[in-house]
């Protein structure tokens, strides 16, 4: 297992090249890249964005394996997730409204402080501590995805006036970094925690230094910015008027619950499920964000001129490909039959159809959503996200592991089958709608999955 994880870790790698390469060499020059006053707004985001994106994919590939060292059963692990599960519903239905009244960069260097605590957490053996430490870690994923996109996107059209459409090439870039980075950090995760020996605690302290520089250069370089009061309620309100007067919204909203908890389930399976046979979980962790950038590249590939294809099609794609590997790892998990490598197989093909499904899903939810109820919608689209979540892992929690794992994956197929019938649902819906098609060859990139 721990050959076969080096090896795909070096091909996906030589794959995510050589098409970044071959993309770069198409790309066409744009004047976003000229403008001096531009590039420099764009380096003072990026210097503290990239740093929270490193402190928080350092977190992701011995999160459980951490738990586990901690002699912690993996009943009790499940109910460590389910309360960080239960913190992302809270704290996302707020989170908007929370950072718009505190100011967008006061709530980036609370992220920092947030987030940083969270980490210290992790030094302690107490259940207890653990739980509040995974607890304001939803807290400072949910400003994660909130207050630094809102900051940028302020900066850049109230206070700099730049066109609104560069917004979208700062976005672009950003994604595609998010994807380098969340590579770079498993195998830096992996230096600290297996080829240093410091222990699964290792990445979580590494973490601390790079969230203390977001919150000094936030502080530093930054000038503050405030969204206007909204109320919560009314922009709920208004968010399930939408959802329930658009059955396009409602059947995208389905498909997002139904694949995004499966993945939010995965995250927690992966480490159990290959751990006993010793790969290197930095490593492992590095091939998945791989397989995802080269599905965020054929993402691009395929919608360009070349093949145009849809984002619909690509959705369509993106939840097969899921439902055939969790069919696989029904199979591959059965007890005193596992294969790992099958599975290690199946989570790969997982993460590349992560790659595929998110801008697919970006590029309809803009096109179907109006503007103005993105965040109300939004905010309803995590509550069943998240419970099914939750649901599937006090499921787990109940269970015997062995066979608790493999009815998981089973479970967890019949809800990929029922995402499949909700995008033959939206296909019959929608395969008429002009509004729905990429306008230009040029591809979507967008930031890709539930953190690890």
């Amino acid at each position: 297992m721990l050959f076969t994880a080096y090896v795909a870790f070096a091909v996906l790698l030589a794959i995510c090249m050589g098409l970044e390469f071959s993309a770069c060499r198409a790309k066409l020059t744009g004047s976003t890249c000229t403008n001096p006053a531009f590039l420099q707004f764009q380096l003072d985001y990026y210097q503290v964005y990239f740093l929270a994106l490193v402190a928080d994919w350092l977190q992701g590939p011995y999160l459980y394996k951490l738990y586990q060292h901690y002699h912690f059963l993996e009943g009790q692990i499940a109910i460590i997730y389910v309360c960080g599960f239960a913190s992302s519903v809270l704290f996302g239905l707020v989170s908007t409204s929370l950072v718009d009244w505190l100011g967008r960069k006061k709530s980036c260097i609370l992220f920092s402080l947030t987030y940083s605590v969270c980490c210290l957490t992790k030094l302690s053996w107490d259940y207890f501590v653990l739980v509040v430490g995974r607890i304001l870690g939803g807290l400072s994923t949910a400003l994660l995805f909130s207050a630094f996109e809102a900051w940028y996107v302020h900066e850049h059209v109230e206070r700099h006036d730049f066109p609104a459409e560069w917004i979208q090439a700062t976005f672009s870039r950003a994604a595609f970094w998010n994807n380098v980075i969340a590579i770079g950090a498993g195998v830096t995760a992996n230096f600290f925690a297996e080829w240093l020996g410091l222990g699964p605690v290792a990445p979580f302290m590494v973490s601390i230094p790079f969230l203390m520089l977001t919150g000094i250069f936030a502080m530093k370089n930054w000038d503050e910015n405030y969204g206007k009061k909204r109320a919560l309620s009314k922009t709920c309100v208004d968010g399930l008027k939408c959802l329930l007067s658009d059955r396009r919204v409602l059947l995208l909203g389905t498909i997002q619950a139904l694949f995004e908890s499966v993945i939010y389930i995965f995250i927690f399976l992966w480490t159990p499920v290959l751990d006993p046979y010793n790969p290197s979980l930095g490593i492992v962790f590095s091939s998945f964000m791989a397989a995802s950038m080269v599905g965020s590249s054929l993402y691009r590939i395929a919608t360009s001129k070349r093949y145009h294809l849809q984002p619909m099609h690509i959705l369509s794609l993106s939840v097969l490909m899921v439902f055939f590997s969790l069919f696989m790892l029904t199979f591959s998990t059965n007890p005193g039959q596992e294969n790992p490598s099958e599975s290690f197989l199946a989570f790969l093909l997982i993460e590349l159809s992560c790659g595929l499904y998110f801008p697919a899903m970006g590029f309809l939810r803009r096109k179907v959503i109006p503007e103005k109820d993105q965040v109300g919608v939004m905010n309803w689209f995590r509550i069943p996200l998240n419970l099914l979540a939750c649901l599937g892992m006090l499921i787990l929690h109940d269970s015997d592991y062995k066979t608790g794992t493999r009815n998981m994956f089973t479970i967890c197929s019949v809800m990929m089958v029922m995402a499949l019938l909700a995008v033959v649902s939206l296909f019959t819906v929608v395969r008429n709608n002009a509004e729905l098609r990429v306008p230009s060859p040029q591809g979507q990139n967008e930031l890709s999955s539930p953190e690890l």
